[in-house]
């Protein structure tokens, strides 16, 4: 079922967060259901949440839009998320902010750049993405994992030949 406008109860500053399957698209509310969020500068309509609309991209934009021309058919959510560690900055000067840079082109980098850092900088003054956060833990756990099984391979080889001897 598509989302409607009472789906959410947002006010101006507010992050949105979208769900797109394993990747997650962020935005600011902005009042008059209306977002800003990212856009890569490549885009050329259809789902926002491809993951490969956005690794294909370099560059984006700051776009100005309908909220629920952003979210389409995907579920979505307030999640104001660093509020319980960061102060919010006022709404005002989020929302003024994020109106300025309608229309200016940014780097993108999915793991230095992306929706959730330009978000949370406008709502906290500083970049920050958990889901990056997330994944390097999930990668470095995935690394630690194989290392161990290679170094139990290793010892039980090593093991093996002495006991061979």
């Amino acid at each position: 079922m598509a989302p409607t406008l009472f789906d959410i109860d947002a006010k101006p500053g507010d992050l949105i967060e979208i769900f797109c399957g394993m990747y997650h698209h962020w935005a600011v509310f902005i009042g008059g259901n209306e977002v800003v969020h990212l856009i890569p500068s490549t885009h050329g309509g259809g789902d926002l949440c491809e993951l490969f609309t956005f690794l294909d991209s370099s560059k984006v934009t700051v776009r100005r839009q309908k909220i629920l021309e952003v979210v389409g058919s995907n579920r979505f959510r307030v999640n104001n998320l660093l509020d319980d560690e960061c102060q919010p900055r006022e709404p005002g000067i989020i929302v003024s902010e994020a109106r300025k840079m309608v229309g200016q082109e940014r780097l993108y980098n999915a793991a230095t750049h992306n929706s959730e850092h330009f978000v949370t900088e406008l709502r906290y003054g500083k970049p920050e993405s958990r889901q990056v956060q997330t994944a390097a833990v999930i990668g470095g756990v995935a690394t630690a994992g194989v290392a161990i099984a290679v170094v139990g391979a290793a010892l039980f080889s090593a093991f093996r030949k002495n006991k061979d001897k």
